[in-house]
């Protein structure tokens, strides 16, 4: 018999943490799951923050385990938007509810340690995809700006 290795047994840690915070208790009647995250972002600022910092520690256990930084920069993307959302009351945390960011980046270990090369290749196809929509959005909201002042402009010439 061959003992687990550390490797093996920290993305263990990861998995059930992740559980933890994401899915942990099923709502009666419903295949709805929910953790701690949905629960502790209930309370206004510092539970965000609470469960940030928790669900860093998958990240970072991660990068310890060797994962490479377009995998880590998923899971940070993973994570922001998480805080990001997770930070409008209530509509953050129902928004908790169904994106399960911990659940992912769990997975997203899962996958490096079967298969690193496909998931590093898939990650840094994301985190481009990600760059790029913000890229976008970013130009789109500078267009719109520039058409309001514009308009706004031509109203005050009348």
């Amino acid at each position: 018999m061959t003992l687990p290795s550390v490797e093996s047994d920290e993305a263990r840690k990861v998995r059930l943490l992740a559980r933890a915070m994401d899915s942990a208790i099923r709502v009666p009647g419903t295949g709805i799951r929910l953790g701690l995250d949905s629960i502790v972002g209930l309370v206004p600022g510092a539970g965000d923050l609470v469960s940030s910092l928790m669900s860093g520690y998958i990240v970072l256990a991660s990068a310890r385990m060797g994962v490479p930084p377009a995998v880590v920069t998923r899971m940070i993307l993973n994570l922001g938007v998480d805080t990001l959302v997770g930070t409008v009351p209530l509509l953050g945390d129902l928004f908790d509810v169904g994106f399960k960011a911990n659940i992912r980046n769990a997975a997203l270990l899962d996958r490096h340690l079967a298969d690193p090369l496909a998931t590093r290749k898939t990650s840094r196809a994301a985190v481009l995809a990600a760059v790029a929509g913000v890229v976008i959005l970013g130009a789109v909201g500078v267009a719109l700006a520039i058409f309001v002042v514009r308009g706004l402009n031509w109203l005050a010439g009348l």
